[in-house]
Order: structure tokens, then sequence, then C-alpha cells
């Protein structure tokens, strides 16, 4: 039996167990770990293709399932809701189901390969496989990128996660030092009190029960020191409370500022991965939650610490003995945080992690209220809702078992502590080793000391909670963009509008979009994209924006690769229209002028007339100064179209991307959209998709695209003679309008159950 070469970077605990179970001559072909069970719960499953069997490890069962690897049997990937779905199906349905979070679609997408490969000869030998260098599992072919290592595996956030905080504290240095000494001067204060007490007891309240005289003078210095140190105390520990405020609300805002800007440095792919209402939620919620734990809990844990060490000096100068006694439930204390804070981490993380769908439920439902409208699907908006809300409440219950008998714990110990206390000082004052003074003064210190203990033991819970924020965030600012900046950017003046694109690839995963692809485009052409849809279109127009970077070949403009341009500087010179317009709340005259803020009235309304939007904005209440509702409510679709024309027109740019801007409005409003972009295309480089052929015939040249290649290249005539790709496409939609023209339209029986199409 050959032994394989894990391709898992922590090993799976069953794989020894796995080892076992092959039969001689069997090898692993390709090890899976997923990282969700069936009910949705972290746990490590395993999915081990050999080269005979599929052998499955299911943590809920904690069994080991085998299939015999038949032609019949595929693998599906899907996902829904943030989980990705990995189905076993034969010809007569689903055999099993495997969930995963969707950080582990690329290794999932991967190891379906190998399974549908599986029966396929390898095109190389042993000596042209390549390993990776750190964890020695074979690399794909044709690849550099270890998938197990570039993984980022779902391990449990560090406490010392929040040292990563101090780069944004640094700047209020000053500030966090003012707080700290006047909380050492607070400390100080409060433990002059119990000092007091010792000289009050013995020399003032036990001489009078054996008959002697008190003095005034002295009880007055006594009561006058424990008033002082108590108004010492509260005025400094007022302007420590104050300063930390005032300083973790400015590291929160500078924390969520920079994870902001970060996020919006980077790649669209990032976007597509990832739900508005977690990232929403790290935002927000977490960055909220680090501000409480550091204005709140950072600092008195340094105060608990160095309370219980100036503690513990005083109690071993008053009786060492008795400082001894103290310390009988310290370990005890020490082992059950050890025991508790485990938990607490991976929980709270689970907790965050379903609270980001909670509120992507809800940053779906309220866009799109609409559409649930629209179908009546209130309830089952709702029902989405509840079974998330309910999947929260099930895991805080689970946390708060755990939370709620380690505190009533630690209290029950620290009693026990005291009356160790009390019992071996009544001891010591009954062989006159020590005074009552001393006893009560011992007694207030220890009531200090375990209050400061019990103390400590509750900050385990925010400490963990913050940690497993800080974690999400860093997870945002640790993540870097697939588009790079240049580090010695090339200055871009003087455009043209040429753009040279030379034997591009490009791949989404492991599915190849864009293969070998040249075109060159010429400054002030108009190139018309045609093609089925899938053909790649969109991702060659993506690509052009640079809203990806090619993984083969290069684009550039005016001669100048992309890559070595800022982001920035060259998508200035760029114009976007898009099919669905995206228009921010606020007027018209700001979602106009969103490209150029700085512009002035006058080009506002240049850039909307030659739009034709002007005389619809003039009849609105407020007209340029009207306010659009979110995502243009309130506006028609050719009215939102010719605003996003209006703003792309303001900047001037020299390349235009129109990516089926008039497809989604009726023909009066297209012939209006039309006139607009007539205006926005003259003397620029324009790229244009359209499903509707017709609307491409002003193009000078067509491109036609097929299986993300350029399949034919010409004019409109010259195409249709040619009959290839271009004139099957123009056919088939000339006959299906003169069908949809010619055929009257069947409406649906409102009494039926089913309406086949």
């Amino acid at each position: 039996m050959q032994e394989h070469p894990t391709a898992l970077a922590d090993p799976h605990p069953q794989w020894p167990a796995l080892q076992t179970k092959l039969l001689p001559g069997e090898n692993v072909a390709a090890p899976l770990e997923v990282d969700l069970d069936a009910e949705l719960h972290f746990a490590r499953g395993l999915l081990t293709l050999t080269n005979r069997r599929l052998l499955a490890w299911e943590p809920s069962t904690r069994a080991w399932t085998e299939w015999e690897l038949r032609p019949e049997l595929s693998v599906r990937i899907s996902d829904h809701a943030g989980v990705g779905l990995l189905e076993l199906v034969d010809g007569r349905g689903r055999l099993a189901t495997w969930r995963f979070t969707l950080q582990m679609t690329l290794q999932a997408q991967r190891w379906q390969e190998a399974f549908e490969k599986r029966d396929e000869p390898p095109r190389e030998s042993a000596e042209d496989v390549s390993y990776c260098p750190s964890c020695k599992a074979p690399l794909p072919p044709d690849s550099e990128e270890c998938p197990t290592c570039e993984r980022e595996l779902h391990t449990p956030p560090s406490t010392w996660v929040l040292l990563r905080l101090w780069r944004f504290a640094y700047p209020y240095r000053g500030q966090l030092l003012s707080g700290f000494l006047l909380m050492l001067g607070a400390m100080g204060a409060t433990l002059v009190a119990p000092y007091l007490t010792m000289p009050l007891m013995d020399k003032v309240l036990i001489p009078f029960q054996q008959g002697h005289h008190i003095e005034p003078g002295i009880v007055a210095v006594y009561m006058g020191g424990l008033f002082a140190a108590a108004l010492v105390s509260w005025g400094l520990g007022w302007g420590k409370t104050y300063i930390l405020a005032l300083v973790s609300e400015r590291i929160a805002a500078d924390l969520r500022t920079a994870t902001f800007e970060h996020l919006l440095g980077l790649s669209l792919e990032y976007f597509g991965s990832k739900r508005t209402g977690d990232l929403m939620s790290r935002i927000g919620s977490e960055t909220d939650r680090i501000s409480v734990f550091l204005s709140l809990h950072a600092l008195d844990f340094v105060t608990d610490v160095l309370m219980l060490m100036m503690t513990s000096v005083i109690l071993f100068s008053i009786n060492p003995w008795l400082a001894l006694a103290t310390l009988v439930p310290l370990p005890f204390i020490a082992w059950m945080i050890h025991l508790v804070r485990d938990r607490l981490r991976t929980g709270f993380e689970k907790i965050d992690r379903v609270w980001g769908e909670v509120t992507s439920v809800l940053a779906d439902t309220i866009p799109g209220i609409r559409v649930v409208k629209a179908f009546a699907q209130e309830k089952r908006e709702a029902l989405r809702f509840r079974e998330a809300n309910r999947h929260n409440l099930a895991l805080n219950d689970k946390l708060n078992k755990t939370w709620s008998l380690f505190g009533p714990t630690v209290t029950m110990l620290t009693d026990m502590g005291l009356l160790i206390v009390w019992a071996f000082g009544i001891w010591l004052v009954a062989g006159q080793s020590i005074t009552v003074g001393t006893l009560t003064a011992f007694l207030a210190y220890i009531g200090r000391f375990y209050g400061r203990m019990d103390s400590m033991s509750r900050i385990v819970s925010v400490t963990q909670k913050a940690a497993a924020g800080a974690k999400r965030i860093f997870d945002i600012l640790d993540h870097q963009s697939n588009v790079p900046e240049p580090t010695q950017p090339l200055e871009l003046q003087g455009v043209k509008g040429g753009i040279q694109i030379r034997d591009i690839g490009f791949r989404y995963g492991n599915r190849a979009v864009i293969r070998g692809l040249s075109l060159d485009i010429r400054p002030g052409e108009m190139i018309g994209l045609v093609g089925h849809s899938g053909s790649g279109k969109s991702t060659l127009v993506n690509l052009i924006c640079r809203f990806y970077d090619v993984t083969e070949g290069g684009i550039s403009i005016d001669g100048t690769d992309l890559r070595r341009i800022k982001v920035a500087d060259y998508r200035r010179h760029i114009g976007l229209v898009l099919q669905e317009p995206f228009l921010f709340f606020g007027t018209i005259a700001e979602n106009i002028a969103y490209g150029k803020p700085e512009a002035t009235r006058e080009e506002i309304v240049a850039a909307a007339r030659a739009a034709h939007a002007h005389e619809f904005i003039l009849r609105l209440p407020q007209g340029y100064d009207s306010l659009v509702g979110e995502r243009g409510q309130g506006l028609s679709g050719g009215e939102r179209q010719r605003i996003s024309i209006a703003r792309a027109l303001l900047i001037n740019p020299r390349v235009l991307i129109l990516d089926e801007a008039t497809s989604s409005v009726d023909t009066e409003t297209e012939k209006e959209i039309q006139k607009a972009l007539d205006n926005l295309v003259k003397g620029r480089t324009t790229i244009a998709i359209a499903h509707r052929l017709s609307t491409l015939r002003k193009a000078d040249r067509l491109v036609v695209m097929d299986r993300g290649q350029v399949v034919e290249v010409g004019q409109h005539d010259e195409l249709m003679e040619n009959k290839g790709h271009y004139w099957r496409l123009y056919e088939a939609q000339a006959r299906r309008v003169d069908a949809e023209d010619a055929e009257p339209v069947a409406l649906p029986n409102p009494n039926a159950h089913t309406v086949q199409v």
C-alpha cells in the first residue's frame, strides 16, 4: 500500500484511520475536508477519493461510508445563502450530500474535477508531477499555487490578534499613557482605605472597648484620610474613564475607515464570494464591540493584574501565612479560565458568522422588497429571517450554558477562599499571632483581591468576543486585491483610446472563460460584441475595465500595459453604461456629477441635455435638486438610464463601455436612449454589448465571441455573406422575432394549477 502525501495542511484526526481502511493496491487520489455537518454546525468531515472507492467520514454519525466507483457516479456543486453543497448522484438520484463554507469552494471544485477525471489516463509521468515545497502536496496541473496552503483555514481566533490593534492605537499613545497614569493613581488611592483600618481598629475602637478614651484628633485624621482617598480615587477614575472613552471611539472610527477604504480597494472577485450583510456586520457591529472592549475592559484587565500584584505584596507584608491561604482557590480559577476560554473563543466566532447570516437576510430582502411583494413572498422571507434568528439563538443558548456555569463557580471558589482566610485568621488571633485590626485590614484587602480576580474571570468573555471581531476585521485588511497597484506606475497622458488585447486568458476558479483572445481596437472605433450568453462578452469588458486581471497575456491602452498604470488614473478615462443603471440616494445633480463631484451646474445641465434627460428632469418638482430614492426608485427605467448616460458624458471618457444599455426598456424609450448614445459615442472608442443585433449596425466592426474566443470579426454585411456564427445568431434572432409577432399571446388560465412552458 502506497502512502499518499496528505493534501491537508492540518491533518484530519481520521487520517490514520483512513490509512488502515485502504485495501491492498488502493491509493488515495484526492482528499477533501468539509467543515460543516448536516445541521450546519462547524465540524470536520473528510471525503477521500481513491483509485477504487469514495470514502467519507461523517462527523455527525462518527462513521465511515463508502461507494464503489461506477461510471454513472458524478458530483455536483452548488451554493445557497453562503453555504456550499456537494452532492453525489447517480442515474437514480442523489446518494449523499456534504456542506461546506464558501471559503472552501475552490478546493471543492478541484476535488470535483479530480472525481470527474478519475477514469482518464494520466497526462504526465511521475517525474513531471510538482509538489508544494511547504506541505509536500501534489500541485494541480499547470499551476504553481498550492490549494492547501492557499486556503484560509477555519481556525479559531487567537487572543493575540488584539495586539494588532496597536497600529490604530499608536497615534493616541499620549492619551493612552495619561489614562494609564490616572488608572495607577486611582488604584493606589483605593488601596489606602484598608491600610487605615488597621490603626483605626487597633488604636481607637479596640482600646475604647477596653475602657480607654477616644482621641477626636486621631479619629479626624483617619476619617480625613479615608475621605481624601475616596475623593482622589473618584476624580482620577473619572478622568481615566473619560480619556479612554474618547480614545476608544477614535480607534474604532479609524478601524472602520481603514477597513472600508481597504474594502473599496479590493477587486470584484472578492465581493463575488462575500455577502453584503456579512461585510456590513463586520464593519459596523465588530468595530463597536472592539470600541466597548477598549474603553471599558482593556485597561480594566491591566488594572486588575496590577491590583492583584500590589495587593499580594501588601498581604504578604502583613502576614505571609494568611497570604498563602488567600491563594488556595487561585489554581482552580486559572484552570477553569483555561478550560472555558477555548469554548468561548470558537463559540463567539460561530455566533459572529451566524449574525452575519441574519444581517444578510435583511440586506437581501429590504433592497428587493418590491420583488418580495410582487410575488407575495413576505411569509417566506419572514421564515428565512426566523430560521436565521433561531440558529443565532441556538448558538447563544449553547454558549450561555457554559458561561452561566463559569461565573457562579468562580464566585463560589472565592467565597470558599474567604472562609479559609476567616478560619485561619481567627486561629491566628486566638494564638495572639496577629491583632484584630490586622485581620480586619487583611479581610478588606482580600475583598479587593477576590473582587479583581472575579472581574478578570469575567473579562474572558468580552476578550474572546473582541478577539473574534478583530479576526473578522483583519481578515478583510489582510486580503490582497487581485488587481494590484503597480510599484512604479506610469503616467497616463494624452489618451487616444486605442486598446490592444494580446493572447489573453482568464479563469473563474477552475473554469476557463477566456482563452487565447487577441483583438486590436483603434482609437475612436466602435466595436460591437455579440455572441451567445456565456460566450465571455461581459468578462472581456470587465478585463478591459480592469475589474479583474488577466491570468495570461496582456491588455494595453495606447501601447501601455494596464498593469503598469494606477487603477484610478486609468478608470478616469472609462465611461460605463450598464444594463441596470445604479443610482445613489441623493439629488439628480449629485448622481450626474458622481464621477466628477467638482462639476459646475452648467456642466451638469449640458451633460443632461446631451443625454436627452434635461426635459424630464425639469418636469420633476425640484428639477435637478429632486431627491432620487435608493437605487433610483421613483424614476422609470429609461429615465435612470439617461441619467447614467449623462453621468458618463460628464467625465468625457476616451473609452466607452455600453453593456446592454437599451435591453430593458420599451421601443419609444429606446429611441430616446439611442439618441443620447449617438451623442455619447462621438469621437470615443466604444465597446458595445447588445443581444438585439439590430442595435449594433452602426458599429465599425462586429466581434463575434464563442466559448471565450473571437471566432469572427467584420461588418454586418460582410459577416452575413460569410454565413458563419454571426449569420446563425442573426437568423435565429430574426426567426424568434417573427414567431413572436405571428403567434398570439396565450394568457395563463387563472384556474389552472400548473402552466407548462
